[in-house]
């Protein structure tokens, strides 16, 4: 499939059940790449524990997350993050073309997810904030069977829906919209999670 097939089976899903997910968006040399980057920044020690809030608001609270991040950035001149955030750029381009969806930003960061690792059940909008406008998930497990943990549950009224964190795949959903937690890991789970701004 062509990177806009994708953008269109995202955007299609998303439509249809308010979550989009793409089996495949980032290709499989890009997934790859985008492992071997996150496992060197994990055995690095560059990955920090993840807190809640923005600005001077931030806390760290590891009973509500106790996942390790690494905000990606262009500054940091990577050829590994720069052809995401390539791919990044199309996709906005197209969603804006299609959707008309004025996105303007992102922001996105490498999420390891040690075992024993969760996020409780939260939403991606701050209250005094109202910049966020889409979530993207993509996930860079290779190997990740039933039993593993790590799934994405999103709550959907009085119903909820759980997402398998298998390679390649990318969620797509309303920031602020839908409550969502992460379930607890088994083993190691590693992600890219970040939000389409306006």
């Amino acid at each position: 499939m062509s990177d806009e097939d994708n953008f269109e089976e995202l955007i299609a899903d998303y439509l249809q059940n308010n979550i989009g997910i793409s089996l495949n968006f980032l290709g499989d040399t890009n997934c790859q790449n985008l492992i071997s980057n996150l496992k060197d920044l994990y055995a690095n020690k560059h990955l920090q524990d993840a807190k809640t809030g923005k600005g001077q608001k931030t806390l760290l609270n590891q009973e509500t997350r106790s996942d390790k991040i690494f905000w990606l950035d262009r500054l940091h001149e990577n050829a590994i993050e720069n052809t995401f955030f390539d791919l990044i750029d199309h996709f906005i381009r197209y969603l804006n073309q299609t959707c008309f969806t004025g996105i303007t930003g992102y922001e996105f960061h490498y999420a390891m997810y040690e075992k024993g690792s969760f996020y409780k059940k939260h939403l991606d909008q701050f209250q005094n904030n109202s910049n966020r406008k889409y979530t993207m998930i993509f996930y860079l497990n290779e190997h990740w069977i039933q039993g593993d943990g790590g799934e994405l549950c999103v709550y959907k009224g009085n119903e909820t829906e759980n997402i398998s964190p298998i390679n390649g795949k990318c969620v797509f959903f309303k920031s602020s919209e839908l409550e969502h937690e992460v379930l607890l890991s088994n083993v190691n789970r590693m992600s890219i999670t970040g939000w389409l701004t306006a």
